[in-house]
């Protein structure tokens, strides 16, 4: 039988309306949660060279952000610190005065129905710039699983103290979730979900973000605990040990290099599944957009809904403000 008797499939396709009406994946301002840099040092907000349109901000220009990017419809912030000071132990990352800490108090005061996420790791409070407690040997690092573990515990619970709605890991220390929820069960913070940055990958696109967080390694690099990139199958032996030690959410990071592994996660375990649109990511869609070579909203817009397409429940992008406006038509 000839294919116009049965079905063409352009019939679906033949107007705005019938595309809508059929549309498999759609956007919503909710789906993106916005990262932002909060710094001790600064006194006024200092753009990140490397990711247009980010900063580093002081306490009073972060919440004007927050309100601003509330405003536009973005419905959660994810937190990373940047202390004045730094040392082996990361005593800052944990401190009830820190700047994180400070920053999750003030930010509740100010937008109550705002979900604020906290990035859990040490790397931004030590000194060398490694995601946990890290002995030298020569241009060898080497980080210690379970002494770093108890500071991210500490680390943690102070975040949820201070008021953090979620606590996010990233440190991929092994053992890391079970002992925090165990932390945060004896804090008396049986309520506040992790959301484990379960399968976060070495990856070469990292470099913006750590000129944001002034993080990186300054002896040997983090593939010692990050996961090779190579390796699909130990991504799903990761996500499922942060499962059965109690993650209540789970994150693949990056994002568009990792498709398959987000898919994966999202059908075999069923849980909320995020995925982090990177820095990398997210600077050369930016740089491509300021030559003239790409279309910036399109790009973006076909990239998220790549993300929700994979199976992914929320995106963290730093482009949130700008996705939560054009989907409100702000």
């Amino acid at each position: 039988m000839a294919l116009s008797l049965l079905h063409r499939p352009r019939r679906l396709r033949s107007s705005p309306a019938i595309r809508n009406l059929v549309r498999e994946t759609n956007l919503r301002s909710s789906d993106f949660i916005l990262p932002l840099f909060v710094s001790e040092k600064a006194t006024a907000p200092i753009p990140v060279k490397s990711m247009p349109g980010v900063f580093q901000l002081p306490h009073e220009a972060l919440l004007a952000e927050a309100v601003a990017a509330h405003k536009d419809g973005v419905a959660a912030v994810l937190l990373f610190g940047l202390p004045t000071t730094k040392d082996e132990v990361a005593s800052t990352a944990y401190a009830e005065d820190g700047v994180v800490q400070k920053a999750v108090r003030a930010l509740k005061a100010k937008l109550p129905n705002l979900l604020v996420i906290t990035d859990v790791c040490l790397c931004e409070y030590m000194s060398h710039g490694h995601c946990g407690v890290t002995h030298f040997d020569g241009e060898r690092a080497h980080t210690l699983n379970d002494a770093s573990v108890e500071l991210l515990v500490k680390t943690a619970v102070s975040h949820a103290r201070a008021g953090a709605d979620i606590v996010a890991p990233s440190d991929m220390m092994d053992g890391r979730i079970g002992a925090m929820r165990k932390g945060l069960d004896q804090a008396g913070f049986q309520d506040t979900p992790i959301l484990s940055y379960a399968a976060k990958f070495a990856s070469a696109f990292y470099g913006p973000f750590r000129d944001a967080a002034e993080s990186p390694p300054q002896i040997g690099d983090r593939k010692g605990y990050q996961m090779d990139p190579a390796n699909g199958r130990e991504a799903l032996r990761e996500v499922a040990l942060d499962v059965s030690e109690g993650a209540d959410m789970v994150m693949v990071k990056p994002g568009l290099p990792y498709l398959d592994i987000l898919s994966k996660v999202k059908e075999r375990f069923e849980l909320p599944t995020f995925a982090y649109h990177v820095s990398g990511e997210y600077a050369m869609l930016k740089a491509a957009a300021q030559q003239g070579w790409l279309d910036e909203k399109a790009c973006l817009l076909e990239t998220m809904l790549a993300f929700k397409r994979a199976g992914a429940d929320g995106v963290i992008t730093y482009a949130a403000r700008d996705l939560a406006r054009w989907l409100n038509n702000r």
